[in-house]
């Protein structure tokens, strides 16, 4: 992972990065009257980044390169653009900034791609307005934007609660994860996948819910992967599966392969697959590409640091 980075006086141009997170808990509840879902979630940042430039232009733009990039929209409805735009007028600022991004989180794969972005536009721009936002102030600021882009900016690995966006890091949770991160064809769109879940609800009381937390996190702070894939669990696992039944194919792949544990990321359509070390995640990863069941298979760890300033001759780890 690179390395903070001083940005000199007057500088144009600023780069940072922000990881792709994944639930290892997701606990998601009633539906609440401002239309959100309380949430009791698990984040972890794994080896994926978003890579987000912003710099003094004659005019505002967004610019997209990278897997997916077809599929991210380039207007101000962009997350990275709406974090720009927030301290833009914070600052009370006129400049046009373009903003150029490099995709390597699955877009529209329940990893918070868009929320990385957010997290890394918010980074950059603090830098380049001479802001001087601290990181709490910054986590205010990207609640705003949306319900993972706080823990993009914070990374580690932390409990989720309210939308996901109040934060409490996990410090003894730093025992590394390796894992096969498979790709569907196709996207889901979160809030149509938490709609699939309140019709689910609706009609079977038999739906299982996420639990606590409380044995997961003890888990976490072990050194044993078979106990903490154990624990993983995904509320929105069942409306993914509905609206995608695919993907059972893609899982079942993974659990043949001999993972410790598969199941959906977040809303999906993206499934993980737990392994105890990296040789397994290999082995496990040529398995599934070689079942056909997803568009792409790559292997990633975690935990990793959360959104970080590059210097201009670093480029992001993939």
């Amino acid at each position: 992972m690179p390395r903070d980075a001083s940005t000199p006086a007057g500088v144009r141009a600023v780069t940072a990065v922000a990881p792709a997170k994944i639930n290892l808990h997701l606990g998601v509840g009633d539906l609440r009257a401002d239309g959100f879902h309380d949430l009791l979630t698990v984040y972890r940042a794994v080896d994926l980044w978003e890579e987000v430039t912003v710099s003094f232009a004659d005019r505002d733009e967004v610019t997209v390169s990278g897997p997916g990039a077809p599929h991210v929209p380039t207007d101000r409805s962009n997350l990275a653009a709406r974090a720009v735009d927030l301290l833009r007028e914070e600052a009370g600022s006129d400049a046009r900034i373009a903003i150029r991004m490099v995709k390597g989180v699955p877009v529209a794969g329940g990893m918070a791609g868009g929320s990385a972005d957010a997290a890394a536009a918010l980074l950059a721009t603090d830098r380049l307005l001479g802001l001087g936002l601290g990181r709490a102030a910054l986590e205010e600021r990207a609640a705003r934007l949306g319900s993972d882009v706080p823990f993009c900016l914070r990374g580690g690995t932390a409990l989720g609660t309210g939308r996901g966006e109040t934060l409490a890091t996990l410090l003894r949770a730093r025992t590394e994860q390796h894992l096969v991160v498979a790709l569907a064809d196709g996207g889901l769109s979160t809030p149509v996948v938490f709609a699939e879940l309140d019709r689910l609800r609706a009609e079977r009381t038999d739906l299982p819910r996420a639990g606590g937390t409380e044995s997961l996190v003890e888990a976490l702070a072990g050194d044993d992967p078979l106990m903490v894939a154990d624990l993983l669990t995904n509320d929105l696992q069942p409306a993914a599966l509905s609206l995608m039944p695919a993907l059972r194919r893609t899982l079942r792949a993974g659990e043949e392969a001999g993972a410790l544990h598969g199941m959906v990321s977040g809303s999906g359509p993206t499934c993980l697959f737990f392994c105890s070390d990296r040789e397994h995640a290999i082995s496990v990863a040529a398995e599934v590409s070689a079942h056909g069941v997803a568009r792409e298979v790559r292997i990633t760890r975690g935990p990793v640091g959360g959104a970080r300033l590059l210097t201009p001759q670093q480029t992001t780890e993939q």
